[in-house]
C-alpha cells in the first residue's frame, strides 16, 4: 500500500511551477456514467490526476465523478483537450468555458490543444500552421485569465511545435504523446 500511494504521489514540475501527478487515469472511450465511476473508482484508490478530452464527450461525467469523489477539487489535477477541429479564437474560447461548464469546474489544470489537425486530416499535407497560432493564443489568454492553469500540445511534429514556439508568448508546458 505505501509503494502504491508513493506512485500516486510522484509529481513533475512544469515551467511554470505547477505540480502535475505522475500517474494519471485516462478517461477514453468510456460513456459519462462509465467516466464518472472510473473517477470516483481512481480516486478512491489514490489517483489524483484525470485525463479527458471535449473529443471524447465524457466531460460532464468526469465532473460528476470530482464532485461526487470525496475528495477536494483542488487536490485534483484535471487535464482536457481542445477539440482538434477548434481552429479559431472564438471556437477555442467558446469549447474552454463549455469544457469548465460541462465539468463545473472554476478552472482546468492542463488544458492541451488535442492535435494540430482537425483528426480525419491528421498527418496529411494541410499543416493548419496559422490556425494553431491563433488556438494557441486563445489558450495564452484563458491562461492569463486563470480559467486554466497550465497549458500544452499533444500529438504536435517538430515542426508544429516549432510553429508555436515561433510567435507564443508563453511556452507549451507539455507535449503529451
Amino acid at each position: 500500500m505505501q509503494r502504491r500511494q508513493k506512485q500516486f504521489n510522484e509529481t513533475f514540475k512544469l515551467s511554470n511551477g505547477i505540480e502535475i501527478p505522475k500517474l494519471g487515469l485516462g478517461i477514453w472511450l468510456l460513456d459519462d456514467e462509465q467516466a464518472a465511476q472510473a473517477v470516483r473508482d481512481a480516486v478512491s484508490i489514490g489517483y489524483r490526476h484525470i485525463d479527458t478530452a471535449q473529443a471524447y464527450m465524457n466531460e460532464a461525467g468526469v465532473g460528476e465523478g470530482i464532485r461526487s469523489s470525496g475528495v477536494a477539487r483542488e487536490e485534483l489535477f484535471i487535464t482536457t483537450k481542445v477539440a482538434a477541429k477548434a481552429k479559431n479564437y472564438e471556437a477555442v474560447m467558446q469549447s474552454i468555458d463549455e469544457s469548465l461548464a460541462k465539468m463545473a469546474l472554476d478552472y482546468i489544470d492542463l488544458l492541451i490543444i488535442h492535435c494540430p489537425q482537425p483528426w480525419k486530416e491528421f498527418r496529411e499535407e494541410n499543416r493548419y500552421f496559422e490556425e494553431n497560432k491563433e488556438v494557441w493564443k486563445a489558450m495564452e489568454d484563458a491562461y492569463k485569465t486563470g480559467k486554466v492553469k497550465a497549458i500544452g500540445l499533444s500529438n504536435f511534429l517538430q515542426d508544429d511545435i516549432e510553429n508555436i514556439l515561433a510567435s507564443c508568448e508563453i511556452k507549451p508546458m507539455v507535449n503529451q504523446i
